[in-house]
Formats: structure tokens, sequence, C-alpha cells
């Protein structure tokens, strides 16, 4: 049973996810997190940060480490493989559709009016994360105890560094990631 619920609930996510990984974030926290509650919100954080980290999708990362927390090697496939399905089901139908039909005006409208929807997800499930990783699971408070205030200024550091300067994303992942480790090792 466990199998099937962990190919319906990736098959799910990625069957009504437009936009790639990043907007699948928020769907794939609402139904391991809070839907089935296979795993925490720090958890959860932590998740997305490894599957942006190592090689390959988001989702995909994420079906395949969900899978094998809950249900071993053969969990995973079973997510991995729900995950997959409806992609290849919609790039085959698509790829057919766009062939044929392309050209057509009402075809370019509704690619036109996904973009602003998938920025939103995206948007929603970085401010999420924002907030877990510098207040806590209590979400913003003004309680100063609560507030992650290293965690704030690697954020803004990181924010400026990226606008400014405009590096390889790697190397500020990288660079935070050391100055993470230096700061919880001395502070």
């Amino acid at each position: 049973m466990i199998y099937l619920q962990l190919f319906w609930s990736f098959f799910r996510i990625e069957f009504f996810t437009f936009g790639g990984g990043y907007a699948a974030i928020p769907l794939i926290k609402n139904v391991i997190v809070d839907e089935n509650q296979w795993i925490t919100l720090s958890d959860f954080t932590d998740l997305i940060t490894i599957s942006e980290m190592t090689p390959g999708p988001i989702a995909v990362n994420s079906a395949t480490f969900v899978g094998m927390q809950i249900a071993g090697p053969l969990g995973a496939i079973v997510s991995t493989i729900g995950c997959v399905l409806p992609s290849i089901l919609f790039v085959s139908i698509l790829s057919y559709i766009f062939l044929k039909f392309g050209n057509l005006s009402i075809i370019q409208g509704i690619l036109s009016g996904l973009r602003p929807a998938v920025v939103g997800l995206i948007a929603q499930a970085g401010f999420a994360i924002l907030v877990m990783t510098v207040w806590g699971s209590d979400g913003i408070t003004f309680n100063a105890s609560s507030l992650n205030i290293w965690a704030l200024i690697l954020f803004l550091a990181c924010f400026i560094v990226m606008r400014k300067f405009k590096p390889n994303p790697i190397y500020v992942m990288a660079g935070s990631g050391v100055l993470s480790l230096i700061i919880h090792q001395f502070a």
C-alpha cells in the first residue's frame, strides 16, 4: 500500500507542476510534510538543499530521497517512476500537438499565461524556506530569541553578492556552506 501511496503522491505532484523543479517545491512540501507527514519541515528544508546540490531535477531527487526514507530502495524506485511518468506522458502528447499546431496564437497565449503563475510559485517556495531558516518552524515572530541572526546575515550577503556580481551560483552555495560551517564551529 505504501508503494502505491508513494507512486500516486509523486505522480500528482508532477502532474500538476508547470515550470520545473522550483515550481514543484510548494506541492512537494504540501504532500510530503503537511498531507502525509513523511518528514518534518526542518527535514524538508534539508531535503531541498541536498536536492539542489546533487545532479538532476529537484523533484526527482526529492522523490528518490523520500521513497528511500519511507520504503527503502523499492520505495525510491516507485517514487521516482511516479515522479517522471507525468513528464514523459506530457512531453509525448505536447510534442505531437506542438508539431501539429505550434504556430497557433492560442498555444502561444497559454504558454505566456503560465509564466506568471510559475514565478509566483517559485517566490512562495523561496520565501517559505527563508522564513523556516531565519525564524524556525514557528514562522515570523518578533521574538529576538527565535531569530537566527547568522542565517539572516548569510542570506543577505549571498543575496547582495548574487545581485551585484552575478557569480556562478555553485560558488555562492559552496562559499555559504563553508561560512556556515565556520560560524557554527565558532559561534
